[in-house]
């Protein structure tokens, strides 16, 4: 308790600077501005009780959770939502999931207060929080109001379990608070376990589960076939990443290999078009491009900036090999499987913690490499698509490898309507 209480004081005084920050990251993303009430559970629009409440605080989260509320709407028809996120990016995606009369609202801020308002306003009948969600007061409050409370799709990386022992006095509580975890391996189960979930199961990884758009791919792969050389997707990256690739790659004389950049953030667009231009590289950038290809809208630019979001699949379908952001830098890397979903090979940095079993399942199927660094990453990459018949046979074990762990969103589907009341979530 008394930990909870350090806690909570903690973020009341840090109240001003977290608003100064939503407020600042608003000037470039304007829905961080957009009813920064509900961040402190005030000005809440209606809400009817007895939704099921899923939070996914970001864009990938976001993304994981459409594959689990595809399955759970077909075991419980008629199911209603609402929606939390944390970021721009994850309730824009959000929105697409919606149907008529689910909801969507700002997670609150996780202090005693926000999270009591918006519990007593929004009256669900269980809440799911996806992946790494596990908030100290916020569960808390739910035990309070015997709320059922599920982790899904939940993964917990060594570095993470290690910090979570330093606050074990905090944490050690909300993990108990968990009615259910539904963890993505095995690895992530124990380490979960071990900072104090009690009812734990492995499920796999939502992520397999997410079928890619076809019509992107299809468009995409269209787009390749014009192309008279091969191109090179850097997906995710990570502030750092960009400026140490795109330095190799103003290095290496013509003819080179189209670059494709894809940076995680979307405010970081611009910043991103600007490191590219101090190289001496031409950028084009893909929101400027409309239905044209980028034969008829880039010409002759080095590099093209992907700087749309949910084209995801587009960008794999363009590509012949990817690098993967965030794994070049000590960040851990990001989702590698929609790639592999795409039947695109990718070479990964050394850091992928965040996906350690997907990586290595990757490397083993012959679906990905491993590099040291940018410079091993590139001398690869140049290898790969050398051999043309070697990157082919690898863009089928990497479709092959995504197909083979699908049906964690019916396993995780099937153990949450299990917590639900019989006759919840009517419509109208």
């Amino acid at each position: 308790m008394l930990a909870r209480q350090a806690y909570s004081w903690v973020l009341r005084l840090g109240t001003p600077a977290y608003l100064a920050k939503l407020w600042q990251r608003g000037g470039r993303e304007p829905l961080y501005r957009h009813a920064m009430g509900e961040r402190f559970g005030l000005h809440l629009p209606p809400v009817a009780p007895g939704a099921l409440w899923l939070h996914a605080v970001s864009l990938g989260e976001t993304r994981a959770a459409a594959a689990l509320i595809d399955a759970l709407r077909a075991q419980r028809p008629g199911l209603r939502l609402l929606l939390t996120h944390g970021t721009a990016t994850g309730r824009e995606a959000g929105q697409a999931l919606l149907r008529e009369g689910d909801h969507q609202l700002w997670l609150p801020f996780d202090t005693p207060g926000a999270v009591h308002r918006f519990l007593r306003h929004a009256r669900p009948c269980l809440g799911v929080l996806m992946e790494t969600e596990i908030w100290p007061n916020l569960l808390h409050a739910a035990a309070a109001r015997r709320l059922p409370m599920v982790l899904a799709n939940a993964r917990l990386s060594e570095k993470s379990a290690r910090q979570g022992q330093r606050l074990s006095l905090l944490m050690r509580p909300a993990a108990d608070a968990l009615n259910l975890v539904l963890a993505q391996t095995e690895a992530d189960a124990q380490r979960l376990r071990t900072a104090g979930a009690a009812d734990v199961r492995v499920c796999g990884n939502l992520k397999y589960d997410l079928q890619p758009d076809e019509a992107q791919l299809t468009r995409g792969r269209a787009w390749r076939a014009g192309l008279s050389r091969p191109v090179v997707a850097a997906v995710n990256t990570r502030e750092g990443e960009e400026e140490a690739l795109l330095t190799r790659w103003a290095a290496w004389a013509p003819p080179r290999p189209q670059l494709l950049l894809v940076p995680r953030h979307p405010q970081r667009f611009d910043a991103v078009a600007e490191l590219v231009r101090q190289q001496g590289l031409s950028v084009s950038r893909r929101s400027q491009w409309g239905q044209a290809s980028p034969v008829e809208a880039a010409g002759e630019a080095d590099v093209w900036l992907g700087d749309s979001l949910g084209e995801m699949a587009l960008y794999y379908g363009l590509s012949d090999v990817a690098l993967l952001g965030g794994s070049f830098a000590p960040l851990g890397g990001h989702n590698l499987i929609e790639s592999a979903a795409c039947g695109c090979p990718i070479i990964l940095g050394p850091s992928t913690f965040n996906f350690a079993q997907a990586a290595e399942g990757a490397l083993a199927a012959g679906a990905a490499w491993r590099a040291h660094d940018w410079d091993d990453a590139l001398a690869q990459m140049r290898q790969l698509l050398a051999a043309p018949k070697r990157l082919h046979e690898a863009a089928e074990r990497a479709a092959a490898f995504a197909s083979a762990h699908r049906g964690a969103a019916t396993r995780m589907a099937s153990a949450i309507v299990a917590l639900l009341p019989p006759t919840a979530h009517p419509r109208g």
